[in-house]
């Protein structure tokens, strides 16, 4: 290359989130000369925010039956490679104190900060440069290497890393550039859509549903043949919580969500076995028992579930089991990508190889994190896949 040593690195990564900054400590400690790139005023923002600034940082339990792709066995052999474990010993060996708040969701006991401060940490003794506030005006393949033009100058490397995420929370700096890149050297980009988002309803229902804002009952929600068994909550503009974000991602606009609001119980046979028992109970008092009050109420109303049990034939009984069991929600679609968690879609990973990350006609070219078509369940399953596509492409690039 014909340049001054300055402003020529083996390694430019865009983007200082999770996967970037995971990929810049892996390829520094090869002794590669890295600089990453980002045009936040701060790195690792999405980090910073997740699990309500706790970050859940990982999934003990993760599989690859956790991520959806068009193309599922891609993810295998990175997760494979860099296991949820081999994180978890980076993050004790610095001190930082977790603790599992679900089953294998593993979370900062105390800021999110800690896992940013980990990683630049690691990037700072693995030699890696981390320039933010720079964005990044065009890129060029000449010959060996490729040429960066930022807003402060032009830039060589041998090898580029694209880690600038997806289209998800546009107010931390989220846009399309992954995907411009992309598209600039051939590769074919799947259509993106919002993932892991609430759901938005329709006017009636939403004002049907405003009394319950702010409460939250278990439920088990499907929809396209998957289902999620974890909490719902229902908020001011539609419904949210665990379940609802997990279902959204295999929701499509005009798909209807069925919601059995009482997983635990066999509804038919509770209602059946209370007529009896108690003639004079009403059906109030039943969702009463094993649901939020204010849930419970507003829902029976919701319905006109009057008078005592005894009055009910079975009929009707299985009417409410049914509406109870099968609750029937058309959303009228989702918050976007305002409060989308991930972007689902993104660059086809049948271009890339699944041991570098690298685009198979562009051996120097990689694409790691949310830009590409990898996206994981909710509980911490989206940062092991940062992390292991992240060292794959820095054990290479």
């Amino acid at each position: 290359m014909t340049a001054s040593s300055s402003n020529q690195y083996d390694v430019i990564i865009i983007g200082a989130g999770a996967a970037g900054l995971m990929c810049a400590a892996t390829a520094g400690y090869r002794g590669r000369k890295v600089l990453v790139l980002d045009h936040a005023n701060k790195p690792g923002k999405k980090i910073l925010m997740s699990g309500g600034g706790r970050c859940n940082f990982i999934n003990l339990n993760s599989t690859p039956a956790n991520f959806l792709s068009d193309n599922p066995r891609f993810c295998i052999s990175a997760l494979k490679r860099y296991t949820p474990q081999h994180f978890l010993d980076l993050v004790e060996r610095h001190g930082i104190e977790h603790e599992e708040k679900a089953a294998g969701q593993l979370f900062c006991k105390d800021s999110a900060k800690d896992i940013v401060t980990m990683l630049l940490t690691e990037c700072e003794w693995a030699g890696a440069e981390i320039r933010m506030k720079t964005s990044v005006k065009g890129i060029a393949q000449e010959a060996e290497h490729y040429r960066v033009k930022t807003g402060s100058g032009t830039l060589l490397c041998e090898s580029l890393v694209i880690a600038c995420g997806g289209l998800s929370i546009p107010t931390m700096g989220a846009t399309g550039f992954g995907y411009e890149i992309a598209r600039q050297f051939g590769l074919t980009v799947l259509p993106t859509r919002a993932g892991l988002v609430p759901f938005t309803l329709h006017p009636e229902l939403k004002q049907q549903l405003a009394p319950l804002s702010g409460v939250s009952c278990p439920v088990d929600a499907a929809c396209n043949n998957q289902h999620f068994r974890e909490p719902m909550l229902v908020t001011h503009r539609g419904l949210s919580g665990p379940s609802m974000l997990q279902i959204s991602s295999f929701w499509h606009p005009g798909d209807p969500l069925r919601i059995n609001l009482l997983p635990e119980r066999n509804i038919r046979e509770d209602l059946a076995s209370l007529r009896k028992q108690k003639p004079q109970s009403t059906v109030a008092q039943y969702l009463a028992q094993h649901l939020p009050k204010r849930f419970a109420q507003a829902f029976n109303e919701l319905y006109g579930w009057q008078g005592p049990l005894q009055a009910y034939k079975n009929i009707d009984l299985e009417q409410i089991a049914d509406t109870l069991g099968q609750w029937t929600v058309k959303p009228a679609g989702t918050e976007g990508y305002r409060t989308a968690e991930v972007t689902l879609g993104g660059v086809d990973t049948r271009q890339l190889s699944s041991k570098t990350m690298a685009a198979l006609d562009h051996p120097n070219l990689y694409f790691i994190g949310e830009v590409v078509d990898v996206t994981g369940h909710l509980g911490g399953h989206n940062f092991n896949w940062a992390w292991a596509s992240g060292v794959a492409a820095g054990q290479s690039a």
